[in-house]
C-alpha cells in the first residue's frame, strides 16, 4: 500500500498518476478540506505525529511513502523522513517546478531577517493563516498588514484566534486576476513565498512588477539534501538533521513519479512505462555533450521532458558517442532496445543532424520538409532546451534501417531508418497517444500528397479492398484509423481535408452505428438487441440467437436484402460521424468478408 501527503496540486497530481494502477492507496490531508475525486484512493484527514505515522504505516502495511506536501510544511517533512528512515520504506518527493530566482526580489530565508524600514507600509501577506502569529509582532501604528488566505471557515477562524481582524483579512478566489487584486487592496509591499509554478508565484510577482509594489520573497526551504547543506527556518535541529541525512528519490512531474513508483514497488502498476526515441536521443546527447565539457560519464542524466519535469535515464559510452537503450515499458514498440547515439561537438550554431538509421522525409506533409531527417518537432526542441550552447548534434540509431520496416515508415514515405518522436517523451503503455500521432501524421501525409481524397480503413484487410476501388488513388492517400474512428474523423476535419471515405468491416459499423465511436473490442461487446434492431428496420426477419460474431450476418442474409440492411447501418453511422467532420465531403462505404464494397 502507498501512502501520500497531499493537499497542494502536486498530492492531486499524484493521486491522478497513482488512480492509473486501479489499486487502493492512501491520500493524507491536515484539514481534509482539498477538493479531490478520488475512485480507488482512500481520504486520510487529520495530522499525524511521528508515533501516529509510524503505527498507521505499521497497522496498514505500507510499503512506500510520496510526500508532495507543501514545501513549506517543514515539521510534515521532518516527521515522515524520521519514520521513512525507522521504518526502511522507500521515500518519494513529488517536489514543484520554480522558476529561476529573479534577482529584483528581495530574498529573505524568514520573515525575521526582513527589514522594513522606517516609512509607513501597507503590506499585504500571502503567506497562509499559520504566519499571522509570526507576523503580528511586526505591526504598528506605520505598518499596516492586510492576510490574504483561502475562504474556508477553519481558516477564518484560525486567523482571528491569532489576532487578525476582520478588516485585515482578504481573500483568495479561484480565476482571480492578480493585478486586480492589488489595484483594489493598494500594498506597499507584496510579501510571499517562493512557492513555484503550482503556487502561482510567478502570476503574483508580475503582477507586483507592473504595479510597481515591492516583492519581498521568502526562499523556499531545501528539503532531504546532504548533511552539509544549511536549512532555513527550522522547526527544530532534529528535523534538520532527519531530513538531511535521507536521500529520497526526487521528483517534479507526474511522469517521473510513475516511473519512480514503477522502481521502488514494481507490482503496483500493472504494465509499466517507457520512454520515446526523442528522450532516449535527447539522453545520450546530454550525455555526449556532458562529457565534452567535463570529462565525466555518469551512468545516469537528467532530462528535462516538454512539460518542464525533469526524468532520469540511464547511458552508457563509446569512443566517439553517447547511447541510451531505447526502453518502452509494456507497450508494444518495435524500436524496444533500440541502441539510439548521439554524438556532440563544438560548432558556429546549434545543428541537429540525423545519422546512420535514423529516416528522411522524403514526402511532404511532416514538420520538417523532403530530405530532413526524421527528427519530429517536439525532440528538437528537447534537444535545443537540454543543451546551452552551439554544438552540431547528431543523432544515430543501431540497425534503425532494419527497425523501420516494421514501423509505419514506409507507407509515410521516411526511408532509410527510424523516426525520433515522441511528444510527452513518455510512452504510456499500449498508449493511445502514440497510435494518434501515427494516425495525425499519417492523415498529414495523405494530405500532402495532393491526392483528390483520403480513404480510412480499419486495417490491412479493408485498406486492400478500398484500394481496388479507388485504384487511382496514390498509396499514401489511405490510412488506417484502427479502432479510433472519432477521434480520426475530428483529426481530418482540423487538418481541413476536403474529400473524405471511411471504409468499415460489419462488425465495427455495428458498433459505430450505435455510437461507440471508439470500437475497440473492450469499449463494447457484441449486442444482439441492437443487432435485431437493425434488421427490424431493413425488413428483415431473422434468427440471430446462434451467432455470436456480427461478420456471421454475411452468411445468413438473403441476397436481396443486403442492400436495405447496409443503407439502415450507414445510415446509423452517419449519424455520428458527420457532427465530427464537418467541412468536407464524407463517403461511407460496408466492406463485407469477402471484400465486396457496399456504398
Amino acid at each position: 500500500m502507498i501512502l501520500v501527503f497531499g493537499g497542494t496540486s502536486e498530492g492531486r497530481k499524484a493521486a491522478e498518476v497513482l488512480e492509473q494502477a486501479g489499486k487502493p492507496f492512501y491520500y493524507s490531508t491536515k484539514t481534509g478540506e482539498q477538493e479531490l475525486a478520488l475512485k480507488h484512493g482512500l481520504r486520510l484527514d487529520g495530522a499525524l505525529d511521528e508515533s501516529a505515522m509510524k503505527l498507521f504505516c505499521r497497522e496498514h502495511d505500507i510499503r512506500l511513502i510520496v510526500d508532495a506536501a507543501h514545501p513549506f510544511a517543514e515539521r510534515l517533512h521532518a516527521t515522515v523522513a524520521m519514520v521513512a528512515a525507522a521504518l526502511k520504506l522507500p521515500l518519494i518527493r513529488y517536489e514543484r517546478l520554480y522558476p529561476k530566482r529573479d534577482r529584483s526580489l528581495e530574498w529573505v530565508d524568514s520573515v525575521e531577517d526582513i527589514r522594513w524600514g522606517d516609512a509607513p507600509l501597507r503590506i499585504l501577506s500571502t503567506l497562509g493563516v499559520q504566519s499571522i502569529a509570526r507576523l503580528k509582532p511586526y505591526e504598528n501604528a506605520d505598518r499596516h498588514f492586510l492576510y490574504r488566505i483561502l475562504p474556508r471557515e477553519s481558516s477564518i477562524t484560525l486567523a482571528r484566534s491569532l489576532g487578525a481582524t476582520d478588516e485585515q483579512l482578504c481573500f483568495y478566489h479561484e480565476g482571480e486576476d492578480e493585478q486586480s487584486v492589488l489595484q483594489r487592496l493598494q500594498p506597499d509591499v507584496l510579501l510571499l513565498k517562493e512557492s513555484g509554478l503550482s503556487g502561482g508565484f510567478l502570476e503574483k510577482v508580475e503582477a507586483a512588477k507592473a504595479l510597481r509594489i515591492r516583492v519581498i520573497a521568502i526562499r523556499r526551504p531545501t528539503l532531504y539534501s546532504s548533511p552539509s547543506t544549511t536549512h532555513h527556518s527550522s522547526p527544530s535541529t532534529a528535523h534538520h538533521s532527519s531530513l538531511s541525512t535521507l536521500h529520497p528519490t526526487l521528483v517534479d512531474g507526474p511522469h517521473g513519479l510513475r516511473r519512480a513508483v514503477e522502481r521502488l514497488l514494481p507490482d503496483f502498476f500493472t504494465l509499466k512505462s517507457g520512454l520515446t526515441t526523442g528522450t532516449c536521443a535527447t539522453a545520450a546527447a546530454v550525455a555526449a555533450w556532458h562529457r565534452l565539457l567535463t570529462g565525466e560519464t555518469p551512468d545516469e542524466v537528467a532530462v528535462r521532458l516538454p512539460d518542464g519535469e525533469s526524468i532520469r535515464v540511464a547511458v552508457a559510452y563509446a569512443d566517439d558517442y553517447a547511447y541510451c537503450i531505447k526502453d518502452a515499458g509494456d507497450d508494444p514498440d518495435v524500436t524496444d532496445g533500440a541502441e539510439v547515439r548521439a554524438s556532440v561537438v563544438p560548432s558556429d550554431h546549434f545543428l541537429i543532424c540525423g545519422g546512420e538509421g535514423v529516416g528522411r522525409f522524403t514526402l511532404p506533409g511532416f514538420d520538417y520538409p523532403p530530405g530532413e531527417a526524421a527528427i519530429n518537432r517536439g525532440p528538437r526542441r528537447m534537444l535545443r532546451e537540454n543543451i546551452t550552447g552551439n554544438y552540431a548534434v547528431t543523432i544515430s540509431v543501431r540497425d534503425g534501417a532494419d527497425i523501420a520496416r516494421r514501423t509505419f515508415n514506409p507507407r509515410l514515405g521516411i526511408e532509410g531508418g527510424i523516426s525520433i518522436i515522441g511528444v510527452s517523451g513518455i510512452v504510456q503503455p499500449y498508449s493511445e497517444e502514440a497510435f494518434l500521432e501515427s494516425i495525425r501524421k499519417c492523415l498529414c501525409v495523405a494530405e500532402a500528397s495532393g491526392a483528390e481524397r483520403v480513404v480510412l480503413g480499419s486495417g490491412a484487410k479493408s485498406e486492400d479492398a478500398l484500394k481496388g476501388f479507388y485504384p487511382h488513388l496514390p498509396a499514401q492517400a489511405f490510412v488506417q484509423y484502427g479502432n479510433y474512428v472519432g477521434a480520426t474523423l475530428t483529426m481530418a476535419d482540423e487538418l481541413g481535408i476536403r474529400q473524405l471515405t471511411l471504409g468499415m468491416m460489419l462488425g465495427k459499423a455495428a458498433k459505430l452505428a450505435a455510437g461507440q465511436l471508439d470500437t475497440h473490442s473492450r469499449q463494447g461487446t457484441f449486442d444482439r438487441v441492437f443487432i435485431a434492431q437493425l434488421l427490424t428496420e431493413a425488413g428483415i426477419e431473422l434468427d440471430i440467437n446462434t451467432i455470436t460474431l456480427v461478420r456471421e450476418l454475411w452468411d445468413l442474409l438473403p441476397a436481396e436484402r443486403i442492400e436495405p440492411f447496409v443503407k439502415v447501418v450507414i445510415d446509423h453511422c452517419r449519424r455520428y460521424c458527420e457532427p465530427l467532420f464537418t467541412k468536407g465531403e464524407l463517403t461511407l462505404l460496408l466492406i463485407d468478408d469477402k471484400g465486396c464494397i457496399y456504398a
